[in-house]
This record gives structure tokens, sequence and C-alpha cells, in this order.
């Protein structure tokens, strides 16, 4: 590599040149090298694993409507009741797995102590899903 003499001839010029035989042989060198050690990075045991679902079933609760009109009339799911028999099927819900949700449907013009009898038994029977259902309009 020679850039230069010690003489002062100008009439050769300089020698800006960069010797890439080197450079060429590193970059051969680290080729081999990763080449050699990339299949050495996978060390995967091949496994036959099982098929298996993984979401658990969900089972939805039984929806009960109860309903009740503005003369104080009770209406399990569509059909006339009176309270000894929302009581006994109110105790019958209790003990299916999973508990049902009431849909409370109260008349705007029924007194709240209907509606306050109602869940008073849904306490006692031991539901505890009780929603109220209304109406939503826009003023």
């Amino acid at each position: 590599m020679a850039f230069g003499g010690f003489t002062d001839d100008s009439g050769d010029g300089d020698n800006a040149e960069i010797n890439m035989i080197p450079l060429i042989d590193v970059m051969l060198v680290l080729l081999v090298i990763f080449i050699i050690t990339a299949p050495l990075m996978t060390h995967a045991v091949k496994v036959d694993l099982p098929q298996a679902s993984s979401q658990p079933n969900e089972i939805k609760p039984e929806t009960i409507n109860l309903s009740i009109k503005a003369d104080g009339a009770v209406f399990w799911n569509t059909e006339a009741v009176d309270a000894a028999a929302w009581q006994i099927r109110m105790a019958a819900a209790a003990q299916q797995t999973p508990q049902p949700e009431i849909h409370l449907r109260a008349d705007g013009d029924l007194a709240y102590r209907h509606v306050a009898q109602i869940m008073a038994d849904a306490a006692k029977a031991g539901l505890v899903k009780l929603g109220f259902v209304t109406d939503p309009r826009t003023q």
C-alpha cells in the first residue's frame, strides 16, 4: 500500500483506492459462521399435540318476564298468576343452576307497594338477578 513517497513528484497524483480483499475475506468468514450456526439456533422438539377447545361452554340463564299491570294483575311469562303461584315458581327458579334472570315490567301507574312485594318475594326465594325493564323514550 504505497500512497506516495518522500519525493516530491508532482506528476504521479495520489492513490486513493481501498484494498477490498480483506473486507471481502471477513464478510465471507462471517457468512460461513452464520450458515453453520443458524440450524443450531432452532432446537425445537417435534411433538404431535392433541387438539382441544379452550373456550368454556357458557350456559345462558333463562329469562323470566314478570309483568305487573296497572290493576295489580301479575303475569309470569304471559301467564296470569296469583301471589301463591309466583312464590312457588320463584322458589323453584331459585333452585335452578344457573339462576334465571327476572325481568320485571311494571306499569307506570302501578302503586310501588306491588313492585316492592314482588321484589321481597324474589329475595325470600333466593333470586338475585332482578332487573327492571323500561321504555326509553326520547323527549
